[in-house]
Formats: structure tokens, sequence, C-alpha cells
């Protein structure tokens, strides 16, 4: 049965019936199911849409007779998506109702009861009710009321009515074409902002993202405006799209209407977002699959980016067109000659001749240096036209050219534009044509949590971030990497790391050893001496060592800096190391960098940068190290009153691992807490801010056992993210726990309300040495259960320190801490310190532990009950 037969048998039906309602229900249920066997079946998308929307005018103009054939003065009218006939399965149902003149009471309770009724009978409606008069004043107001009414489509009532308010609508009284597309930019300026100034989101709206379904009615409703026709279609006639463009916007429009009508049908209810949760349903949908590089959500995604791409290309190409012609067409652009090859005119980079690439191919990356050294607004539509068109004349010769490799090392040495040329040379298609491997990860996706956008996306991001440390105006926000800057002699060796870092993704294998040989091979075709082309090729295998390093070990042991600064080997090598590292770390997931990953990356880059001046073989004893923390930290607590004797009766009893990893500053504070404590205990105390820029909540309790376990799930209960964690035995009945944590946003803990709030809670969760019960709260978002990641436990053993080393990588779970805390008290287990490191959904962590004797844990049968309790408890949380 059609869509259109649906009517007809509800006509038929409404003729026997007393109770309408259920039918018309009944048979919009039965449409949404016939277009769902459709759409699986293979019809054309625009069919169904436009199927949709017949069936509903059906209805709509029925429904309208029915209640006012006798009523002159009224008109129904069809607006936003619905007027433009893009109706998908739960669309919203926009309607205007037009008035001559304000209702009687007896018309106005019609119409009210008229709309009720669409609500009854399952149309999501949204409604304005105007007069005439109306229309033009809240057109005039409002340009999303202008922009509806300029799409508007006569259903039923009085046409004349609808005629008149067209013609109101589109003269300049309301909006001119200039202003009306000038509002229309600030709007899609506005909206591209909100949704994070990319189309590459990984979990992108359809709709509103760059490059999406409101770009392409963007374009429209400036058409419609401009020159008062109904389609997209006459921008070829007028010359402003050609042929294959419009091809182009037609087919992206009907993919994106593919994947939305899918997302409909899906969950059920209007959805625009493509999130995790329907990406992998859609990938199969869709016939996508998955092989030994890939998985097949991420060939359906980078086929949704690289379409977005083209779209946003697109509406750049028309809106500037409509800009020259809207905005400038009675200022006499007179051009302003730069070379033989190109001029600028009002403020854009033009060609000079239609042939300019055709005769000069090297002119395809000319073009950006020119727009960098002369700091112009952009390039011209139709250079942008021609670069596109050319884009074949990158070959293998010409990347070969010294003028090409030149020209393009030109464009990464300039002081400015950088990061600006390599986003709009990645959006037209010349980077990946430049650099072939560059191509593969255009619009890749990486099917995660940790990674918020593609591959190039994140990339580009990486070098922008690069580009902002070297700025003057950064120097506060960025005081390290700033100072660090200033210290590479060659920035363009860190773009081009950057460039590479992940270049071998989704190739199979190690990305970085991938990239690694790629980025040697473009050094060496670039004619780089041997030493920078072995850098290049090491900061690119080496660029997740550092953040490695610093979120998974033990960077306060000596022996840890050493082993790094020996992977290191030069104080040059560590300053662009250090620099790619943060500079990923941020372009990854912002949300992920906050203060406390700022804190650990420093320190470690200090303390690596004074192994190297020592020297690789003379390292710093362990001993040394204390001993200027003891120095500092008993100079204090002699001040506020402590002997030599009671100090180091004290310190006596805590091991070289609380010295190695604790600051002068918090073994002065935690010493004075523990020496003040006596029997108030639990004692709790909290620092709102540390030089490790966290928070620092203390615990001197009088036992240790089931103390992390228990404090774990206070935290979890309390939105607290556990960061890391120092556990010392002071005493036979004395214990410290410290840990250090951010509220669950990334923020310190700040007020004094909040404070009493979490000293409350732990007293209370601290108060019997049983395991307390974790809660779960059922209504938190829990997008993990996309990216369930397998649990792995390792032990090594740390011979030098007498202890034994889990590390521990699963899927990031509410009270994951607690249940591993459980698991060691289960086993008698002793934790002596924890490194926290959450990556996306992913956590990567290292507890430092011994046995209830204080001994490494060698006993094969222990470590193996030890790990598959940890695996039990994971899964059951």
């Amino acid at each position: 049965m059609l869509l259109a037969d649906l009517f007809i048998t509800l006509k038929a039906e409404l003729l026997t019936t007393n109770t309408p309602i259920p039918l018309y229900k009944q048979t919009i249920k039965d449409a949404r199911e016939q277009l769902n066997i459709l759409f699986e079946a293979g019809e054309p998308v625009e069919q169904l849409v436009l199927a949709l929307s017949d069936l509903i005018d059906h209805i709509l103009i029925y429904l309208w007779q029915q209640n006012f054939a006798e009523v002159v003065e009224l008109s129904l009218i069809a607006v936003g998506g619905y007027g433009r006939q893009e109706l998908h399965p739960y669309s919203d149902i926009d309607l205007l109702i037009l008035l001559s003149e304000e209702p009687n009471p007896e018309n106005a309770e019609k119409l009210q009861a008229f709309i009720t009724l669409l609500w009854d009978i399952g149309l999501d409606i949204g409604q304005s009710v105007r007069t005439l008069e109306e229309c033009d004043i809240e057109a005039n107001k409002d340009i999303t009321v202008a922009t509806n009414l300029i799409e508007a489509r006569f259903l039923s009532g009085n046409h004349d009515l609808f005629k008149q308010m067209k013609t109101d609508v589109n003269t300049d009284k309301t909006w001119t074409s200039a202003a009306f597309f000038k509002a229309k930019m600030r709007e899609q300026q506005a909206r591209h902002q909100r949704f994070g100034e990319t189309a590459y989101n990984l979990e992108p709206n359809i709709k509103e993202n760059s490059g999406g379904l409101r770009d392409i009615q963007m374009i429209g409703w400036v058409v419609k405006r401009h020159f008062n026709v109904d389609h997209i279609s006459e921008l070829v006639k007028q010359h402003f799209l050609t042929a294959d463009e419009y091809q182009i916007l037609i087919d992206g429009q009907k993919y994106l209407w593919k994947i939305r009508f899918a997302l409909h049908i899906q969950a059920n209810k209007r959805e625009d977002r493509l999130t995790f949760e329907y990406q992998k349903i859609l990938a199969k949908q869709f016939g996508f699959e998955s092989d030994e590089k890939n998985q097949a959500v991420e060939y359906l995604m980078q086929d949704y980016y690289r379409t977005v791409m083209a779209l946003n290309r697109l509406n750049e190409i028309l809106l500037q067109y409509f800009a020259e012609n809207l905005l400038n067409k009675d200022k006499e652009a007179l051009p302003c000659v730069i070379n033989r090859r190109f001029q600028s005119i009002n403020g854009y980079l033009d060609i000079r001749y239609p042939e300019v690439f055709e005769k000069r191919p090297l002119a395809l990356l000319e073009i950006f240096l020119i727009r960098q050294q002369y700091e112009l607004k952009g390039i011209r539509a139709n250079a942008i036209r021609a670069l596109l068109a050319n884009l074949d004349l990158i070959d293998t010769d010409f990347r070969q050219s010294i003028q090409a490799q030149s020209l393009f090392m030109e464009i990464l040495r300039q002081s400015s534009g950088v990061t600006t040329e390599l986003k709009r040379m990645n959006r037209y298609g010349v980077l990946a044509r430049y650099i072939e491997d560059f191509g593969h990860i255009v619009g890749r996706m990486q099917y995660d949590l940790f990674h918020m956008y593609t591959v190039d996306a994140h990339t580009l991001f990486l070098v922008r971030n690069l580009r902002r440390f070297t700025l003057v105006e950064n120097s506060k926000t960025y005081e390290l990497a700033h100072k660090v800057s200033q210290q590479i002699p060659k920035l363009e060796l860190l773009y081009l790391a950057g460039l590479f870092h992940d270049i071998g993704k989704g190739r199979g294998g190690d990305h970085a050893n991938i990239g690694a040989e790629m980025a040697y091979k473009f050094a060496r075709l670039h004619q780089f001496s041997d030493y920078d082309s072995h850098l290049l090729k090491w900061l690119v295998k080496s660029h997740l060592l550092m953040s490695h390093v610093a979120q998974r070990q033990d960077i306060g042991d000596p022996e840890v800096i050493q082993a790094f600064a020996q992977q290191i080997v030069e104080p040059a090598r560590l300053n662009y190391l250090y620099l790619l590292t943060v500079a990923d770390i941020m372009a990854t997931n912002p949300k992920r960098w906050n203060p406390w990953v700022g804190t650990l990356m420093g320190s470690l880059y200090v303390t690596t940068k004074a192994a190297l001046v020592r020297g690789l073989d003379n390292p710093q004893a362990q001993n040394e190290l204390i001993q200027l923390k003891h120095k500092q930290a008993k100079t204090a607590l002699i001040e506020k009153g402590y002997t030599n004797e009671t100090i180091n009766l004290l310190w006596l009893k805590f091991s070289v691992d609380y010295f190695l990893n604790a600051t002068p500053e918090e073994i002065i504070w935690q010493s004075d807490l523990v020496l003040n404590a006596k029997k108030q205990r639990p004692l709790i105390e909290i620092k709102q801010k540390t030089s490790r820029n966290c928070s620092d909540i203390f615990i001197c309790s009088n036992d240790a056992k089931n103390v992390f376990a228990n404090t774990c799930t206070v935290f979890a209960r309390l939105g607290l993210n556990i960061l890391g964690a120092q556990i010392e035995t002071v005493s036979d009945d004395c214990a410290t726990n410290s840990f250090m944590v951010l509220e669950n946003n990334g923020e310190l803990i700040e007020s004094e309300a909040r404070v009493e709030q979490i000293i409350e809670a732990l007293k209370e969760g601290l108060k019997t040495t049983d395991l307390i019960e974790m809660q779960i709260n059922p209504y938190a978002i829990n997008k993990e259960r996309h990216f369930e990641t397998d649990t792995k436990i390792k032990f090594y053993q740390d011979e030098r320190n007498q202890r034994t080393v889990l590390y521990l990588s699963t899927t990031d779970k509410p009270n994951l801490l607690s249940a591993i805390g459980q698991a060691f008290s289960e086993c008698d287990i002793q934790l002596i310190s924890a490194k926290i490191t959450n990556i996306g959904t992913k956590i990567e962590d290292t507890f430092f532990i011994t046995d209830n004797q204080n001994r490494p844990i060698i006993d094969q049968s222990l470590q193996q009950k030890l790990e598959q309790l940890i695996v039990q408890k994971i899964a059951g949380i």
C-alpha cells in the first residue's frame, strides 16, 4: 500500500466511525512503518520525504476544510521544513494560520480546538497564528520569522491572503536582499561557533554542524530571497553554480537526508545527532563492513565527514559569490595586482586569468603563501573553483619539484597564518594531494570517547596549539610552553611532527612507527639534513612517550627520570617533544586537559632537563633528593615548635616512596597533621589548591584496612575524580591516605560548604572498617557501553624499591576504584601509591602494592587470585 492510499482508506473509515482520533493516529503510525519498509528496501529518500509531506498535506487540508470551509478570512500555510516539503518520520509540522484581521471569539475558539486536535492525533505541531500586519511586524523584528515566511507553502483557505503575505515578505520594506544576507551570515557564524566551529566532531549534529543541512538551507534561503525563486537549481541558470557543483549539493543533501531518516526510525523520535549509539547501527544498515584495519563504523563516518567537507566548501564558495553580488555590487572593485598570477579584489586573493593553474601548476601552493604574506581576508570564490578543478596537477613530478618543496616549507616558516593556510589547504584538498599519506586520514574517525575530532581535524588543532605557544600574547596562558617554544631553532620541524604524528592511523600496526617512516621519507624528499630528518622521525615515533611516562610512571623516582632522560638523549629533543606532547593532549580533547595534567607534564620536563644537564652518566641519587626535601621541611616544622627528635621519629615510619613523591610543602603539611592528630581519628583535612594544581584530601585513620576502597566509594558518590593516591602506614595503629582529586568537571574544590560536605561524608563512610556498599546512579549517561575495553592486568617487580607494580587497563566506570580497592582488601594487599590515568572511556592505572608483610608479591597464585577478583568486580559494576 502506498502512502497516498492510506489517506483514501482513512477517509472511507471516517465515514463509519464516531471516534476519528484513533484512526488518524493509526494512519500516521502505519505511514511511519511503511516508510521504514520502503527505506530499507532502498527507495530513494527524497521520494519518501515528499510522500510523507503529501500525506500530512492531505490530512491537514481535510481537517481544515471540515472546520473552516465557510471561513473566508483564514489561510492554512506550511512553513519551515514542512514548507519545503522535507518531512522525516518524526519531523515537526510547522504551521502558520494567517488571518486578515483578529478572529472573532467563535473563530478563536475553533482555531484553538483545531490545534488541539492536531496534537491529539499524534502530530508534533509548531504553530503561529498571525494577521498580515503581525506577519510584517514580526518578520521585520526577527530574521527567523522572515525566513519561515519566505519558504511558506499554501495548503488551504484564502489563497489571496497567502499571496499578499508572500508579496509583502519578499519586498525590501521587510528585509532587503543585502540585509537578509548579512543577518543570515551572522546566524550561520553563530551556529558554527555554537557547534564547535568544525564539521568533524565525533558525534555530529547533521543539521546544525558546519557542512550540515542548515548550510544547504542557508544557500536556499538566500536564493529565494534574492531571486524570488523556489529552488536552488536556479543558481545554475544565474551562473552562480556549475552543473557539477549543483549535483554535489543535491547528492550531499540526499546523503544527509538518508542519515537523518535512518536516525528518526532508529530513535522512534526526532533525532539529528549522529551519536555513538546509532553509528554502529547505521554502519551495518548502510552495508559497511569491518576489516583487519578499521571498524565498519569508521568507514561510515569517514564517508560522512568527506561529504560534509565538500558541502562546506560549496557553502563557502556560494556565500562569497553572494557577498560580492549583494553587498559589493555598487562598489567598484578595482583589482590590486600582486604578481603575474595573482591580484586582490575587495581584500580577497584572486587569480588574474582563468588558466593560471594549468599554465603554472606551482601556483596551487603559491596561492596560500601569497595569502599569508599579504594578510588578505581569504581566497576569492572563482580562484577556489579553479583550484579545485586542477588538483590533479599535484602529481609525483610536482611533489618532487624543488620549487614546490620550497613553497610548501616557506608556508610553514611564515610568521603568521600557518594554521589558517594548512586548514584551508586541507579543506580544498591540496594538503592531501601534496602529502599523499595525509589523504588517508582526511575525515578518518577514531571510534572512542578520548578523541573528539577526526584525525585530520585533530592534527590541525595540534598545529594550531603549537602556533599559540609561540605568541607573546599567550606567554602567561602557556607560560612554560611559551618559554620552551623560544628555544626551538626550527619551528617548521615541530609543525611537521604535528602533521605526521597520527598520519599512520587506520593502516593497521603501530601508527607511531608507520608515521615515523612516512615523516622520514618526506624529510629526505625535501632535502633535510640527516640530523633534522632523524629528529623528525624520532618525534613522530616517540610522540606518546612523554605522556605515558608522566601519567603512568612514578616521576618522583629519580630512576624513572634517568631512564626517560636516556631515551631523550639531549635537551633539544626534550624541548620539541614537550611542546608536541602538550599540544597533542590539548587537541585530542580539550576537556581532558587541566592544570593537573599541565603540572605533571611540566614536572617531568623540568626534572628531565635537570637530569640531561647533569649528564646521563651522573644520575642524582634518591638519598640526595630526599635530603633536600628533609632539610626544607624540617626547618619549617621546627619553626612550628616540633623538636628534631620528634620529626625524625615520625619520618622513620614513612617510606622512601613517600618522600620521593611528596613535595616539601606536602611533607610539612601532612607531618604537622599527623603529629597533631594523636587519637583524633579519622582526621580529615582538605587543601583546596596545591602546587600540583589539584585539591589534596588527607586522611589519618586508626587502621588502613578498607580505607582506600571506602574512600573511593564516598568520592564516587560525591562526584570527585581521583587523580592519584599515596598510602602510608605510619605505625601499627595509624595510617595516612592522601588523595589528589578534582571535581568531575575538572575544577578544584572551591567553596567551604563543599569542603564541609566532603569531610562529613568521609567521616560517615569511615565509621566502619567493613566495606561500604557502592551506589551507581541509574540516570547517569553511560556512553562507555559503546566502547567496552577488555580488562588487562600486568604485574611487574620493582626490585629496587621492594614492591610490585600492578598495571590495569579497562573501561572507565563509576565506582571502578572502589571495586579495585575491595579486591585489594579481600586479598590482604597493601596499597602504597597509585597513578590514575583517565583516557576518554579508558583508564590506565598503575598501583604500587605489597603483601600484608610489606613484601613484593611474587607468589604467582596470589597474583592470579588478585587478577581474577579485580576482573570479576569490574564486571559487576
